[in-house]
């Protein structure tokens, strides 16, 4: 790990004591401005982060993991959530979980005010309003070990761990088309989340494989609100030539899709048939129950703790970044079988 800036490291850069720098930061009198000027450049430049907790450690060790969070409501990062703690503590760490909201802000603050907390290293699955990364390239320049889970950054050189979305998809469309889909359409995400895309890619492959139409028409993008699914299957549906399959890119989607086709009257799977993400339980409880692609959740949790306390805990210069790309199941379930 690389060290973490303090005041020693600013007073001894600037030849000065540790109590003007403290003062300094603090914005207390009796110093000379230009010495003020010199130890609030150095500390911006440097990204000095004050430790909060300072006075009150014996060690500089906290042995706490931060992680950050979409939304805790959805069953797919609870059930990770779950896999990082059970890791963390085996491992003898605590966690902090935060959650964004899918806001870009939250996410910002969450950062801020974690790393002020003085956890050791973080996990993250970013929000979709998040295209700037610049607050989690300032973790790796202060050193503070980082890996993503499910939403990855392509502009960071970073542990990950994820699941072969790409693939995932082909085989969900390849499944459709092989009971009788000829039109299948894409609800997805936001543009600015990597699944959404990754799995996008994966259903385009099946189409050209299949010889099937690719049209901008039948892919819609949105948020993750059951109710923007509702709206958008409707949408879907009122084409001049609908679909007879969707691809829903999570299952909060998949049942908004489900009480659209219900209003109209249209038939799961005579009509369209309809495969989703993440196998939430909710998918064998509702008639019809839902075809969905399972993922390994709790392991993707237990993975990215472990790999995170290794980058914590390695002596070297530099730890090598990790990627761990696990394999899902399609679960065939009524909503998508045909035969």
């Amino acid at each position: 790990m690389r060290h973490q800036v303090t005041i020693k490291d600013i007073a001894r850069h600037l030849n000065i004591s540790i109590a003007t720098v403290s003062r300094a930061l603090r914005d207390l009198p009796d110093i000379h401005p230009e010495t003020k000027k010199s130890v609030l450049d150095l500390a911006q430049e440097w990204d000095y982060q004050p430790n909060v907790l300072a006075t009150s450690l014996v060690k500089s060790r906290t042995k706490t993991l931060g992680v950050i969070v979409p939304d805790l409501g959805y069953y797919f990062f609870s059930t990770v959530v779950k896999g990082i703690e059970e890791a963390a503590i085996e491992a003898g760490y605590s966690v902090l979980i935060t959650q964004t909201g899918e806001s870009y802000e939250r996410e910002l603050t969450n950062v801020q005010n974690l790393s002020r907390g003085q956890v050791e290293g973080f996990i993250i699955s970013l929000s979709r309003e998040t295209t700037d990364f610049e607050h989690l390239k300032r973790l790796q320049r202060r050193g503070i070990p980082l890996v993503f889970f499910d939403r990855e950054c392509e502009e960071i050189d970073a542990s990950k761990v994820m699941v072969d979305n790409e693939q995932s998809a082909y085989e969900a469309v390849s499944h459709m088309i092989s009971n009788g889909c000829r039109r299948i359409a894409f609800l997805a995400g936001s543009k600015n989340v990597t699944v959404s895309n990754q799995r996008k890619a994966g259903y385009l492959r099946a189409l050209r494989e299949g010889n099937l139409p690719v049209e901008d028409s039948l892919v819609i993008y949105g948020d993750y609100h059951q109710s923007t699914a509702t709206t958008c299957t409707h949408q879907l549906m009122n084409l001049p030539n609908p679909p007879d399959g969707i691809l829903a890119v999570s299952d909060r989607l998949a049942i908004g899709a489900v009480l659209a086709l219900r209003e109209r009257g249209v038939q799961i799977p005579q009509e369209v048939a309809l495969v989703s993400f993440n196998d939430e339980p909710i998918c064998s409880l509702m008639t019809p129950t839902i075809s969905s692609v399972s993922q390994p959740t709790t392991e993707i949790g237990k993975i990215a703790a472990n790999i995170l306390i290794s980058q914590i805990e390695y002596k070297g210069e530099s730890f090598p970044s990790q990627v761990k790309v696990l394999k899902t199941e399609l679960k065939i379930r009524e909503s998508s079988q045909r035969k």
